[in-house]
């Protein structure tokens, strides 16, 4: 029972990040765990959306890996979302897309930078930028040593709780956003989308600009964020 209402999440995780535009093709995924249950699901490999089905999501142990339930080969980007799910306890979903702007700061190997408040309302900081695998990391475990350099990245910006920086770029290959369960997940995806394409128009506009002052960072963030978080409804 536990397996349906996990799959179901994760279907409609996975089909969020459709409509919103996310994702071309087949180009991406979501995955939820249940952390109690010791599982996680993810969207079998190279299935296209039109033709996904709650039935078609595959359980995984977050332990070990294995495959419990589903009839098709999990997404081949599973080992990084595994890893991620095992080195942030607080981690409850994953979303990795194309999404054209994200994206194109991944290529161009460039960090996002804070440019406004929108995006100091969902990052505490730049959207980081991971360095480049090696030769050895890409032809060795790659989707694995993928989930390594976006560990070792938060860990060397000193990022001690993941959900105040709930996304990231890969370099060279594109971004990957987190969240509490994999509905706050998509959503993170979308608010990195869209605060990538905010920040490629107002370099255009402005090729000098600077991040926001630190006062303003922290008062957009921790407003909603913070341990006297005062915005929404209680």
């Amino acid at each position: 029972m536990a397996y349906e209402k996990l799959k179901q999440a994760t279907y409609d995780a996975n089909l969020r990040l459709v409509d919103a535009g996310l994702v071309i093709l087949t180009w991406g995924n979501a995955s939820q765990v249940d952390r109690d249950a010791g599982l996680m699901a993810i969207k079998p490999s190279g299935v296209d959306y039109d033709k996904l089905r709650p039935s078609d999501i595959v359980i995984l142990s977050i332990a070990t890996g294995q495959v419990i339930d589903g009839p098709a080969r999990p997404s081949s980007d599973t080992p990084t979302h595994l890893h991620l799910y095992q080195s942030y306890p607080t981690i409850g979903g994953v979303v990795h897309t194309h999404s054209t702007h994200a994206t194109s700061f991944a290529q161009a190997r460039r960090e996002i930078p804070c440019f406004g408040t929108t995006h100091a309302d969902h990052f505490y900081g730049p959207v980081l930028l991971t360095r480049p695998l090696s030769d050895a990391e890409i032809q060795g475990e790659y989707e694995l040593n993928t989930g390594k350099v976006i560990v070792e990245c938060l860990a060397a910006r000193k990022i001690t709780e993941p959900l105040h920086v709930p996304g990231i770029l890969v370099a060279s290959h594109g971004p990957f956003a987190w969240g509490k369960n994999a509905a706050k997940a998509v959503e993170n995806a979308i608010v990195l989308e869209a605060v990538a394409q905010m920040a490629l128009q107002s370099l255009a506009l402005n090729p000098t600009l600077g991040p926001v002052p630190q006062a303003l960072l922290d008062k957009h963030f921790m407003r909603k964020h913070g341990p006297k978080a005062y915005y929404g409804q209680k």
